[in-house]
């Protein structure tokens, strides 16, 4: 990598590591509040994003808005409100789009089982969806909290394009926007794209060009951010329903993954949001990028400049490429283990 580029570096651990050792306790745990909306497809891993929200203080959640995925809009909402319950929370939640803007709606059921929890099955929540529209509760809450807002976004990015396109001040309410999603050098879906933008590449492309600054945590860290067999036994025995869940609903996940000779199951939504929290330990550079929306076989690649030898002037996203896996699992772990206490 350039040395003309700015870039965040990994401070490794080594050793023996305490989470409240290091500077994700103190960002997390000293009494500031971000406020923050959480845009999601609710199968696995954003259900243990939505968990690991409930425990970092320095969030202020103002609320959920769901999305066709990983599963139909119908199932995303509902696990959300289940997974919700489980949290002990009653954050509102705001029902999004069915389908993408454009293109044919995809699920991944083999990755996230029928249901989209890995077919574990929650009690019926006795949550209710809110009556109001994601896309203007996500504009209200931008209304509210002026300049403050941070958008955090792990399923296909239907409802950020829908709200941009009915809501052209938006991009001046936002802070910025952190999104699972995209990879600077390939795809899962297709070898170009991967699955949360090619869901909906028109609406990614709304979202990256929109003025808004992104950071892109994508499969080149995501793909990092991964527990083993023998970790997800330490997750699961924790001591809550919360982190027996967690463990018992990424069962069907790691056999997907290792059907495809991968490790151990990675982490993508999890990591997006530990990123939000705190970034010390993520690696991350400026970048310019924009959605394919044209190709024939490049249809949905997320395309930047942060290997080319040619920089585009206006770089005002950043791209995550690298997590210190220990220090991932040990705040993952940490955070996980105070449902407990």
């Amino acid at each position: 990598m350039s040395d003309r580029l700015e870039k965040r570096k990994i401070p490794r651990s080594s050793g023996s590591y305490r989470v409240e050792e290091d500077s994700f306790y103190d960002n997390c745990f000293d009494g500031y509040s971000l406020p923050v909306w959480f845009d999601c497809d609710t199968g696995v891993d954003d259900a243990i994003a939505l968990l690991l929200l409930h425990q970092l203080e320095c969030f202020n959640l103002l609320g959920i808005s769901t999305v066709a995925g990983n599963v139909v809009l119908e199932k995303t909402s509902y696990n959300t409100l289940c997974v919700l319950e489980l949290a002990g929370s009653d954050v509102p939640v705001y029902r999004g789009a069915d389908r993408p803007l454009i293109r044919d709606q995809i699920t991944a059921p083999e990755v996230h089982g029928t249901n989209g929890l890995g077919d574990v099955i929650l009690p019926r929540p006795s949550l209710d969806l809110e009556k109001e529209s994601a896309w203007d509760a996500l504009h209200q809450a931008a209304l509210d909290y002026k300049g403050e807002l941070v958008l955090i976004a792990v399923g296909p990015l239907t409802n950020i394009g829908l709200a941009l396109a009915k809501y052209r001040d938006l991009p001046r309410l936002l802070k910025r926007a952190v999104i699972m999603g995209g990879g600077a050098r390939g795809g899962n879906t297709t070898p170009a794209a991967e699955f949360n933008v090619f869901a909906d590449p028109e609406a990614a492309e709304i979202l990256f060009s929109s003025g808004i600054p992104v950071t892109m945590c994508g499969l080149d860290m995501t793909m990092k951010a991964c527990l083993t067999s023998e970790e997800l036994e330490e997750l699961g025995s924790l001591g809550s329903p919360q982190a027996e869940f967690a463990r018992d609903c990424l069962q069907n996940t790691l056999r997907y993954s290792r059907s495809l000779g991968q490790p151990g199951v990675a982490l993508h939504d999890p990591a997006a949001v530990l990123f939000a929290a705190d970034d010390s330990i993520f690696e991350s550079y400026p970048a310019w990028v924009r959605v394919e929306t044209k190709g024939k076989r490049s249809y949905g690649k997320t395309v930047t400049d942060l290997f080319s030898d040619k920089k585009m002037p206006d770089r005002n996203h950043r791209v995550v490429i690298d997590v210190d896996r220990d220090k991932f699992k040990a705040r993952l772990l940490y955070l996980m283990g105070r449902y407990g206490k």
